[in-house]
């Protein structure tokens, strides 16, 4: 039985370029995606488009990894994360704006923007299926599509009021070429401080590089130029299964035993949450 289209993913249907041909437009085709010279795309049942071809990106996140950040980010500890993020797109873009997500994940902090944009839309991309079954569920107005931030963007030029990329990889190139002149990227990273108190306690957890800062700048200087910069800095207090889904939904669940996660001494009740939110312009 076919697919029926998802009416957020018909509401972002003009933003969407076949990424085999790269330039021309995808339209419904009995629950498919399909471009003018025939290239086919499946649509999920679970609501996602799979626009990826070829070789797979195999860095996605898993099921227990979405399942664990799914928990977490229910307990509201990073709330005051998506707010800074929405709080910086609504202040750059209007109500009716159209916003990409770039790395996702499961549409949490894109919804967040899109409730601070009640005529928005969104669309948000990212390599896990299993993220993406989240995301397409994550807010009525915010489409899903599996894709890699690597390759080019499967978007038409200028389609987009605001890009999103929040603790996710960057392809500023990318973000340049589908970002309207005067729209704003929004990017969220982590400062050396953020959850240092978890790091401290499991050596084997994946640490912020001290030169991440610089090498983001000089990454986004040729395209972008900050407009404006917010810290976001606060404890969080943790019970023990928010601080072991705080390990689980991270990379670190790739580097961290479960012999290091069994004495219940070893994690932390409170975490300092530490990241800086830039919103840039285009160049």
């Amino acid at each position: 039985m076919p697919v029926s289209l998802p009416p957020a993913l018909e509401l972002s249907l003009d933003l969407l370029r076949c990424p085999s041909c790269r330039t021309r437009p995808l339209q419904p085709d009995r629950g498919a995606l399909r471009c003018p010279v025939g290239h086919t795309f499946d649509v999920a049942r679970h609501g996602y488009a799979g626009l990826l071809t070829g070789t797979r990106a195999t860095s996605g996140d898993d099921a227990a990894m979405v399942r664990a950040r799914d928990r977490f980010l229910s307990t509201g500890a990073y709330a005051p994360i998506r707010e800074a993020g929405a709080r910086l797109a609504a202040d750059a873009v209007s109500e009716r704006a159209t916003v990409v997500d770039v790395g996702c994940g499961t549409g949490y902090y894109l919804a967040g923007v899109l409730d601070h944009l009640p005529g928005a839309r969104g669309l948000g991309l990212d390599t896990s299926v299993r993220a993406l079954r989240s995301a397409a569920r994550a807010h009525d107005r915010a489409a899903a599509v599996a894709w890699d931030v690597f390759r080019p963007l499967p978007l038409a030029g200028g389609a987009a009021d605001a890009v999103l990329n929040v603790f996710a990889p960057r392809n500023p190139a990318e973000f340049h070429r589908v970002l309207r002149p005067a729209g704003r990227l929004i990017v969220i990273r982590p400062t050396g401080r953020h959850l240092a108190e978890l790091r401290g306690r499991l050596p084997a957890a994946v640490t912020v590089d001290p030169a991440k800062e610089q090498r983001l700048h000089r990454a986004l200087d040729p395209f972008f130029e900050a407009a404006v910069t917010e810290r976001v800095e606060y404890p969080a207090h943790l019970s023990r299964p928010d601080a072991l889904d705080l390990v689980a939904m991270t990379p670190s669940a790739r580097h961290v035993s479960r012999a290091d996660l069994d004495d219940g001494r070893v994690l932390p009740e409170q975490v300092t949450v530490s990241v800086l939110a830039t919103a840039y312009r285009p160049r």
